[in-house]
């Protein structure tokens, strides 16, 4: 009998201890959706912009909660970078001749993006978490399309220059947005990304093109 006492007295103070402790934090891993436009322009040189192009991101999302407040955030999407430059003797449409000739073009280019990320967040401010986000765009090229124009030439359009563009691509990225609960386990994801490319994306050792874009993200985390 004074055996089960004593221990039904430890269970008691046992349970009210870890009950005073504080929780410890539930640092997981959460996955999400994601659908959403992008923004994109080109960078020429020699050459120059000729304004932005919308385009199209969707695919998977990932955070790795390392602590509470901060998380590796990766994902794959499949990302579509569209952009108009005007550019100097450009092949395989220059035929060679000794004038220059310049060609208005329209990029039509879709990767295999990998994101590696980390992702600063702040705690509740009311129903909002927000969050600040760096790091880098690992890409892969799995389409590539272009328009041509030039003065006394025939237009081409949508021709295929796969073999024209390198197959990867590295960009910067610098986001911010917030996240809202919307059920237990499930969060709404809004904020803007800039992506901005620092690799020649295309494979001419006498021009230089990047690519850059910004992505207005919209995601779903379960």
């Amino acid at each position: 009998m004074k055996r089960t006492f004593v221990g039904l007295l430890l269970l008691f103070l046992t349970s009210n201890l870890f009950a005073q402790m504080p929780a410890v934090p539930d640092y997981d891993f959460r996955l999400g959706l994601t659908a959403h436009p992008t923004i994109g322009w080109m960078k020429a040189e020699p050459g120059k912009s000729r304004g932005v192009s919308l385009g199209f991101s969707y695919g998977l999302l990932a955070d790795f909660n390392f602590a509470e407040n901060y998380a590796f955030a990766t994902g794959l999407t499949i990302t579509t970078i569209n952009g108009k430059s005007t550019e100097i003797n450009v092949a395989p449409y220059y035929d060679g001749s000794p004038t220059q000739t310049a060609y208005d073009l329209k990029y039509k280019l879709q990767y295999i993006e990998i994101p590696l990320t980390v992702k600063l967040k702040t705690g509740k401010m009311g129903d909002v978490k927000w969050y600040g986000q760096f790091g880098l765009s690992n890409d892969f090229n799995i389409g590539a399309k272009q328009s041509a124009e030039a003065v006394g030439k025939p237009a081409i359009d949508d021709r295929n220059i796969s073999k024209q563009i390198n197959f990867y691509r590295a960009g910067l990225i610098l986001g911010a947005g917030g996240e809202i609960d919307i059920a237990d386990h499930t969060s709404l994801t809004l904020g803007l990304t800039l992506n901005n490319g620092f690799t020649n994306i295309v494979d001419d050792n006498d021009r230089k093109v990047r690519n850059h874009y910004i992505g207005l993200n919209v995601g779903v985390f379960f």
